[in-house]
């Protein structure tokens, strides 16, 4: 025989007369306020929005490309102009951040990779040898001033990739190329100071070449500008670092 038995739901929110009754005695929680869903707010037509600035700067490059023939911007001689600047940066913008990272190479790469590189990008090379510690350290810094200046190409070899019988003794070891040239070299960890540093290896880096390049310097590559750069970079290390010492004991 079939199971007619069934539970009857009501209209979420309604109450009974003896629920109401129950309620002002205590017996029953307070009813639950009916469910009201949220007003309705239709998004934002894109055609409606207006043309000004923020508008063109939520464009992509290819968007902005697009609107060179829309008719609305021809007949507004700013906004044509300010969006030929911004596609000119966003274009710069992609043309520098080239690298980013250190670039693993092997023997038959470090002419393309390194010799042959465009003589606007400076190349610096680490020479390193796995379970070495001290090629460790500096491979560490490396990693962090590849992300903070992603127009400067880093590339690691193994030494031995790339001079035959180059001693563990020189490991690790950098070399700074420019135009397909030697600039400079530095053997060992010692060369960057007692304490190994990002900011460290930055001002032995750049002590007579601007090798680091962020692709925000402007018009003056200079190591002097570079060198500026890292010098302010490193008083706001040490302030971030303070500060986060102090909230550190004040929470203790």
């Amino acid at each position: 025989m079939g199971d007619y038995h069934f539970v009857y739901k009501d209209v979420e929110g309604a109450s009974t007369q003896w629920d109401d009754i129950q309620r002002k005695l205590g017996n029953l929680p307070p009813k639950p306020p009916a469910f009201k869903p949220p007003p309705f707010t239709p998004a934002d037509d894109e055609a409606s929005l207006p043309k000004d600035k923020s508008w063109l700067d939520r464009k992509t490059e290819d968007e902005l490309e697009d609107l060179e023939d829309d008719a609305d911007l021809d007949d507004d001689r700013f906004l044509e102009e300010y969006r030929k600047k911004r596609l000119a940066e966003l274009r710069e913008a992609a043309k520098v951040a080239k690298f980013g990272s250190i670039i693993p190479i092997s023997g038959s790469d470090f002419v393309r990779e390194v010799s042959q590189a465009p003589s606007d990008v400076w190349v610096v090379v680490l020479l390193y040898k796995e379970g070495i510690a001290e090629c460790g350290v500096l491979m560490q810094c490396l990693e962090e001033l590849a992300t903070r200046y992603p127009a400067t190409k880093f590339c690691k070899i193994i030494s031995t990739d790339c001079i035959p019988n180059y001693p563990d003794r020189n490991l690790p070891t950098l070399l700074v190329y420019n135009s397909g040239a030697v600039k400079a070299n530095y053997v060992g960890l010692h060369q960057f100071g007692r304490r190994c540093t990002p900011e460290g290896v930055a001002l032995v880096l750049c002590q007579s070449d601007p090798v680091l390049n962020d692709g925000q310097t402007g018009s003056d590559p200079s190591s002097k500008a570079v060198i500026d750069g890292v010098r302010k970079r490193f008083l706001e290390k040490i302030v971030t670092e303070h500060e986060d010492n102090d909230d550190g004991s004040s929470s203790d």
